[in-house]
């Protein structure tokens, strides 16, 4: 068959949409298996959890929708939604929880904004940050990876904790993180140098944080390496929350974490690499992308260092997803074959 059509060669994406989601999924994993490795069995039940109620979940909007189920649940866009929000949770959070955080990022951060493509959000941050603010107790009470691990706490008291929160003894197993340590102690007039020598620090941020933040970057290396994200993003976000952390740390060593703490703390490189990178909600044109990510790097340290929550990855991408449409106006590149910007 010959058809009309005879202009630009419409080249072709080398990988699907699943293609990609799959690479995202497999370069998650060994953050994931560190994780478990530290919290234990409430790493598995939030992600068993979180896996089958985005499918459940994508699959009713889908119906709702009249999209063919078979087509949209097979490009996995759902399955890495639910386990970006597996692992940012708290490990051990009970079901409802996890069942408010995805409703809030695929029925209203996706699907009501017409579903994969042109959601301006990102969908697992639209989710976390809904539960950050609605349920903060909750989300602040991360388990002490010492007294969670496997060999502590059964998959049945794991089970009992997550669907009927009955482990009486549950509170002194929970800790605040580093990030929530360092802020609150800074408050009350000690230094960073007092505050650190608590239980819930390792070597250079939280206990056992260094190891999951050195995991991530492995993931996110994987992705670099199989091109299915470009350097822009990570590298722009890490660098400027690093300058940022490193002028003030310069500037009081005493009041202000280190850069590394800030890079090996919290969400930092999980976001750098699986979240701020997300194609649909982050900037297109190679000068958005460092200022966009840019722009996320500078707000987490803001919100980290005098904002109200302890980590602020979630904030700074959503506040820099509203940004992306003017960055991409104004950041477009020089088309080739022009002499000046407007092709004059």
């Amino acid at each position: 068959m010959i058809f009309g059509t005879q202009t630009s060669p419409y080249l072709h994406a080398q990988l699907s949409v699943g293609q990609v989601m799959a690479q995202v999924i497999y370069a998650l994993v060994p953050g994931t298996l560190v994780l478990l490795g530290w919290f234990g069995w409430g790493v598995v039940t939030n992600l068993l959890l979180s896996l089958s109620l985005a499918l459940l979940l994508e699959a009713l909007m889908l119906k709702l929708r009249q999209r063919p189920l078979a087509l949209f649940l097979t490009d996995y866009s759902a399955l890495v939604t639910g386990w970006l929000l597996a692992v940012a949770l708290p490990p051990y959070s009970p079901w409802w929880l996890i069942l408010i955080a995805l409703v809030f990022a695929l029925v209203i951060g996706k699907h009501l904004y017409g579903g994969l493509g042109y959601n301006p959000f990102n969908p697992a941050m639209v989710g976390y940050a809904a539960v950050l603010v609605s349920f903060p107790i909750e989300m602040t009470r991360w388990p002490n990876p010492e007294l969670t691990s496997m060999a502590q706490l059964s998959f049945e008291q794991t089970l009992q904790q997550v669907f009927l929160g009955g482990l009486s003894y549950w509170d002194g197993l929970t800790q605040a993180t580093a990030l929530d340590t360092i802020k609150t102690h800074l408050r009350l007039g000690e230094t960073v140098s007092q505050i650190s020598q608590g239980s819930q620090f390792g070597w250079l941020a939280g206990h056992g944080w260094e190891w999951v933040s050195l995991a991530w970057l492995a993931g996110g290396l994987w992705l670099l390496y199989q091109k299915i994200i470009s350097w822009h993003i990570p590298l722009a976000l890490i660098g400027s929350l690093t300058g940022m952390a490193l002028i003030f740390w310069l500037l009081n060593p005493e009041s202000y974490s280190s850069p590394l703490f800030h890079l090996l703390s919290g969400a930092t490189l999980l976001g750098a690499f699986f979240i701020a990178t997300d194609p649909v909600s982050a900037s297109t044109t190679p000068l958005g992308k460092l200022l966009y990510a840019g722009g996320i790097g500078c707000f987490t340290y803001i919100i980290r260092v005098w904002g109200s929550y302890p980590d602020a990855i979630a904030f700074a991408v959503l506040i820099m997803n509203m940004a992306v449409p003017l960055l991409d106006t104004y950041t477009q590149p020089r088309v080739y074959g022009t002499k000046g910007r407007f092709g004059s």
